[in-house]
């Protein structure tokens, strides 16, 4: 018995071969403290299932668990100038714009996508608060218009999830003006006679709330998504007075009548195929996965637009 061959050369390529434990395997709630496995919390679309927090989802996770079976085809947005104004605070816009680029994989704070939600087929767009605070810039502004004419395109309806801190300081007085170009493509919207519907997650503030994310159809939010122009903190040191518990959060608003629903994120989906069909005056959703019928959809019959023999 060869002892270096039987015993250490296996000990060794043992002690070598192990696999170290990934980190982030587990993940603590920020409200309850609980430690969440990893694929659980990803199944229950970043909500907590001990109390029920609704952490951050970027948008491409959004959007796997809103549309049929995960799949969507990205709509192309039209690039803006990479640094108008030449600003620089700590670091320039561009190394700003490069850090936020890599640490998300993405290439802004917006994706906008077509597919379909329960056979319904929609145009989305959802901010990511993860790049640069889903601040509005005006690639932000390029991608809720290039969403807006593809839903006229498609004659589809636009749903949109909002996500910011507000304007991007560094395109200055050129996020503000994204403000009127994204009210002008809701007006493109109303005017096509497409629903739009919004939903409001956390935090939706500044200029996004006093623009596109207040002008839907429906606007519904997820529990205790804050939802506001100016901050609390904000306003607290303006009017030197103590504001009512769950000021500017979704069911203080729901109940003053700025919301029309607070949907838990794991409801949301159901809830928008309703509404969604609700407002294009078709059937209820066909629960299961049928085949479809041959010849004219019953979605079409529904909504006039095959002629039925009698």
């Amino acid at each position: 018995m060869n002892w270096i061959t039987n015993y250490v050369r296996p000990r060794i390529n043992s002690i070598f071969s192990r696999r170290e434990m990934p980190e982030n395997l587990w993940h603590k709630c920020d409200e309850c403290g609980t430690m969440l496995f990893h694929r659980e919390l990803t199944d229950n679309l970043n909500v907590c299932s001990s109390c029920g927090h609704h952490m951050a989802i970027t948008p491409r996770d959004r959007f796997h668990g809103l549309f049929d079976n995960g799949v969507y085809s990205e709509v192309e947005v039209p690039a803006p100038a990479a640094d108008p104004l030449q600003f620089r605070d700590q670091k320039k816009y561009p190394d700003r714009m490069k850090t936020a680029q890599k640490t998300t994989g993405e290439k802004e704070a917006m994706l906008v996508a077509t597919g379909e939600i329960g056979r319904t087929p929609i145009v989305a767009a959802a901010q990511d608060f993860s790049f640069m605070g889903g601040s509005m810039g005006m690639y932000v502004g390029n991608a809720i218009i290039a969403a807006a004419e593809k839903a006229v395109e498609l004659k589809r309806p636009l749903i949109l999830f909002s996500a910011a801190g507000g304007a991007r300081m560094q395109e200055g007085i050129l996020s503000l003006m994204q403000m009127p170009r994204t009210t002008v493509a809701v007006q493109i919207m109303k005017e096509a006679g497409l629903p739009y519907i919004v939903v409001l997650t956390h935090p939706t503030t500044g200029g996004v709330t006093a623009s596109y994310a207040m002008l839907g159809d429906v606007h519904i939010s997820e529990p205790n998504a804050l939802i506001c122009f100016a901050g609390p903190r904000v306003i607290e040191q303006t009017i030197r007075e103590k504001l009512p518990d769950g000021f500017q959060r979704a069911e203080y608003l729901l109940d003053h009548g700025m919301l029309d629903r607070v949907t838990p994120r794991t409801d949301m989906r159901e809830e928008l195929i309703t509404i969604t069909r609700m407002l294009l005056n078709l059937p209820p959703q066909v629960r299961g996965d049928l085949p479809a019928p041959s010849g004219s959809t019953a979605d079409e019959k529904a909504a006039g637009k095959v002629e039925t023999g009698t």
